[in-house]
């Protein structure tokens, strides 16, 4: 039966009202967001990274910064503050005023491990801090010297079962990501590994090519090229999938063991940050992230680029310290 001319006509209408309300609706968001991506400050933006120049974290800031400048329409410094692990960055970038503009690039030993070892840390990683943006991801690699003679995860382990007093682990850094990743592979592999802690990946790579150490754990960027070089062997990558960078490299799943875990670098701003400038900022971070010559950087750098939003990255930050809080804890390690 067909509607009656009366109820066609007020179908229309509701219809044409429903159409406009829903463009204005839609343009209402596009222009929100176009508001949000050209908002301007209005003193240059200082990205503080608590560790030399030249390292991992120093170079993701380097890298996001040249980009955000030009987006934001001011100046972007980059400021190292290295000392205490990062952590001096950290009570340094707690206590900005609420006018000044400034971000904290951070990794998880900043703010996931040292709030649980530290009992004087002098600031609250919950708290303090608003997480802004995650940029980027990277894996752990188990790594062994070139005079140890094994090829696979499964050797290497059998290997330690065999020789507990000489199955030491190398890592860049007590206290560090590498190390309870270290100590996460000996619990699920039930072998009892001694981790060596190092002052950095430089004086480690030297031992464990050398035959110093037997094996070692670091992040893949430090040690794929070594590897690709034959002066040292890769047996396993820590991510849930192979490494864009090494697709011949299993996973340790694939190897034999059930474990998985990735590392970060994520931005952070001090709690007394307004709101509107955290998103303004997150979204001109997650613009720069999309852009392809930003993520050809990334790759080139041995890092895998990450395009995240407010929520999604204090969501990975929930995930990620119900994962490592209990591994840390249950290590016992006192700094």
């Amino acid at each position: 039966m067909l509607p009656t001319p009366s109820i066609s006509r007020r179908l229309v209408g509701l219809l044409a009202i429903a159409g406009v309300a829903g463009a204005v609706a839609a343009f209402a968001t596009q222009a929100a967001a176009q508001a949000t991506t050209q908002a301007k400050l209005d003193s240059p933006l200082h990205l503080v990274v608590g560790y030399a120049p030249g390292g991992a974290t120093d170079r993701v800031a380097r890298i996001v910064g040249d980009k955000l400048g030009a987006k934001l329409g001011v100046a972007v410094v980059v400021d190292n503050k290295p000392g205490a692990g990062g952590r001096l960055a950290a009570q340094q970038v707690k206590i900005t005023p609420a006018n000044q503009n400034v971000l904290m690039l951070a990794n998880p030993a900043v703010m996931v491990v040292a709030p649980l070892v530290f009992k004087d840390n002098n600031y609250d990683a919950e708290r303090d801090f608003v997480p802004v943006s995650h940029v980027n991801d990277y894996d752990f690699a188990l790594s062994v010297s070139p005079t140890l003679p094994v090829r696979e995860l499964s050797h290497l382990l059998a290997w330690m079962r065999a020789n507990p007093a000489q199955a030491n682990v190398g890592v860049p850094a007590t206290g560090s990501l590498p190390h309870f990743f270290g100590l996460m592979v000996g619990e699920k592999a039930k072998v009892q590994t001694q981790i060596i802690g190092y002052r950095g990946s430089a004086p480690l790579l030297n031992d464990l090519i050398g035959g110093q150490v037997p094996i070692a754990v670091d992040t893949e960027d430090v040690v794929l090229p070594q590897h690709a070089a034959g002066k040292l062997r890769v047996l396993a990558l820590s991510g849930a999938k192979r490494s864009p960078f090494a697709p011949n490299i299993p996973t340790f799943k694939e190897a034999g063991l059930d474990l998985s875990a990735t590392g970060w670098n994520t931005f952070f701003a001090p709690n007394s940050m307004p709101k509107a400038k955290v998103e303004m900022l997150a979204t001109a971070i997650r613009e720069v992230m999309q852009d392809p010559d930003t993520q050809r950087k990334f790759k080139d750098s041995g890092m895998t680029p990450v395009v995240s939003t407010t929520a999604q990255t204090a969501a990975m930050l929930k995930a990620y310290r119900a994962q490592w809080a209990p591994v840390v804890q249950k290590s016992g390690y006192q700094p």
